[in-house]
C-alpha cells in the first residue's frame, strides 16, 4: 500500500463525509427477470416501510440521506406526510421517478405515441409527479423513456421526436424554481428498432434545447459493450448538463447488478473524472443515485455493499495524486501517467473507511453491523401477511 501523510488522509476523509449516495425505494422491494419476481421475507408493504429501510442504511453507512421514490409504485394518499414520516427517520425523500412504462395504453410509446390521446395521458403523470415534487420538497424529477419501435416503418422517427419534445417542453414549463428535470437515456430494451433516447447525445440535445433546469443521467448499465462511459461523464461536467448517475453493474445488457459488481475499475475510473471536476461536492448539484435490483441477494445487505462499493471507488479517485498525474501528461509520460492512476487504483482503501466510519461513531462494518442487529428477524416477523411490494406495486 502506497504510504500517503496525514494531511492527505484527513482531505480524503473530509471529502468522503460530505459524500451522498441516494437509494431507491424499489430496490427493497421484490424484483426478479422477465421470467420470474422472486419474493423475500421481510419485503417492505408500503412506502413507509420502503423509507424505514432506507433510513437503517444511512443509519449504517452516514452517506445515504435520501429515497428515491417511483410513482405509482410508491403511491400514497399524503405525500407531504410521507415526507414527514421520512423526516422523522432521519432521511429526506429525493429524485420523484415517473413510470409510463406499465401500462397497456404505452404499448407503442407514452409520450412519443402516435395517438394523442395517449400523449395526453402520459404527459399528465408526468405533471403529476411534479405536483408531488411540490407535497415532498423533492428537487429532481427524474424521466425514462421505453417508447420506441420494433420495425422499420411502423413509425415516424422523425415525429417522435417532434412530441417527445413537445412533451418535455410542458413538464419543464411546469418545474418551479428549484426543480430539475433529469432524462435519461437508454440503448434499447424493450424497443429493439429504435429507441427515442437512446444514448447521451440525443438526451443532451433535448436538454440543451429545454434550457438550465434539465439534465443528464447517466445510467451506467445503458450503454453499447466497450462504451467508454467516463468520456460521457467528462464531457457532459464540461458543459455543465451531468445532473445524476443511475448506478449499476452489468455484464451483457442492462442488468442492474449491484454497482463495482462487474467492473470495478469502471467505477473508479468515473469517480475519477468527478472528482477532478470538483464535482463530489452534494452543492454541486450531481446526484448520485443507485438504480438496481437485487433479485437473488438479501436487500437490505446489497444496498450496503452497493453504497460502500461507491465509496470505496470514490476514495481511491480521492488518492489520485494529481500532481504527479499532470506533470506526467504535460511531459508524454504514457506508463508514468497510467502507473499514478493505478497506484490509487491499488491502494486498499478499507482500512481508511473502516476510520472513518469509527470517526463518525459508526460501526467500522456495516454490513456486519447489519448482521448483528436483528432488523431482518425483525421485519420478518413485523410484515409477515399482506401484500409485499414489486414491481408494479
Amino acid at each position: 500500500m502506497i504510504q500517503r501523510d496525514q494531511t492527505s488522509t484527513d482531505d480524503v476523509k473530509r471529502a468522503l463525509r460530505a459524500q451522498h449516495i441516494e437509494t431507491p425505494s424499489w430496490a427493497y422491494a421484490n424484483s426478479g427477470t422477465r421470467f420470474k419476481v422472486f419474493s423475500q421475507q421481510g419485503v417492505p408493504r408500503d412506502p413507509y416501510e420502503k423509507i424505514s429501510d432506507a433510513a437503517l442504511v444511512h443509519r449504517l453507512t452516514s452517506v445515504a440521506p435520501t429515497v428515491a421514490l417511483h410513482i405509482p409504485w410508491d403511491k400514497v394518499d399524503d405525500y407531504a406526510a410521507l415526507a414527514a414520516h421520512a423526516a422523522d427517520q432521519g432521511i429526506a425523500l429525493g429524485a420523484i421517478n415517473s413510470n409510463v412504462f406499465q401500462d397497456d395504453d404505452y404499448k407503442l410509446g407514452s409520450v412519443t405515441n402516435p395517438d394523442p390521446r395517449v400523449r395526453r395521458k402520459a404527459t399528465d403523470h408526468l405533471l403529476e409527479c411534479v405536483d408531488i415534487m411540490d407535497a415532498t420538497g423533492s428537487r429532481d424529477l427524474k424521466l425514462w423513456f421505453s417508447d420506441g419501435t420494433n420495425y422499420p416503418g411502423q413509425d415516424d422517427i422523425h415525429a417522435r421526436q417532434d412530441r417527445l419534445a413537445e412533451a418535455l417542453r410542458e413538464v419543464y414549463d411546469r418545474l418551479g424554481a428549484d426543480q430539475r428535470m433529469l432524462l435519461e437515456y437508454k440503448l434499447f430494451e424493450p424497443a429493439f428498432y429504435t429507441t427515442d433516447v437512446p444514448d447521451w447525445g440525443t438526451a443532451y440535445a433535448h436538454c440543451l434545447e429545454l434550457g438550465p433546469k434539465a439534465q443528464v443521467v447517466i445510467d451506467t448499465g445503458h450503454h453499447a459493450p466497450g462504451t467508454n462511459i467516463e468520456f460521457i461523464v467528462a464531457f457532459l461536467l464540461r458543459q455543465g448538463k451531468l445532473g445524476a448517475f443511475d448506478f449499476n453493474s452489468r455484464f451483457y445488457a442492462d442488468d442492474d447488478l449491484m454497482v463495482g459488481a462487474a467492473d470495478p475499475f469502471q467505477l473508479f475510473r468515473i469517480m475519477y473524472e468527478i472528482v477532478r471536476a470538483d464535482a463530489l461536492r452534494p452543492e454541486y448539484g450531481i446526484a448520485f443515485m443507485l438504480d438496481q435490483c437485487h433479485n437473488i441477494e438479501p436487500k437490505i445487505p446489497a444496498i450496503i455493499r452497493s453504497v460502500m462499493n461507491v465509496q470505496e471507488a470514490t476514495a481511491k479517485a480521492l488518492l489520485v495524486d494529481r500532481d504527479s498525474l499532470a506533470a506526467a501528461q504535460h511531459s508524454g509520460d504514457v506508463l508514468g501517467a497510467n502507473a499514478v492512476l493505478m497506484d490509487a487504483y491499488n491502494t486498499d482503501v478499507r482500512p481508511l473507511l473502516a476510520d472513518l466510519r469509527v470517526d463518525l461513531g459508526l460501526d467500522p462494518d456495516p454490513i456486519a453491523a447489519y448482521a448483528r442487529s436483528g432488523y431482518l428477524e425483525k421485519i420478518s416477523a413485523e410484515r409477515a401477511g399482506g401484500q409485499q411490494a414489486g414491481w408494479g406495486a
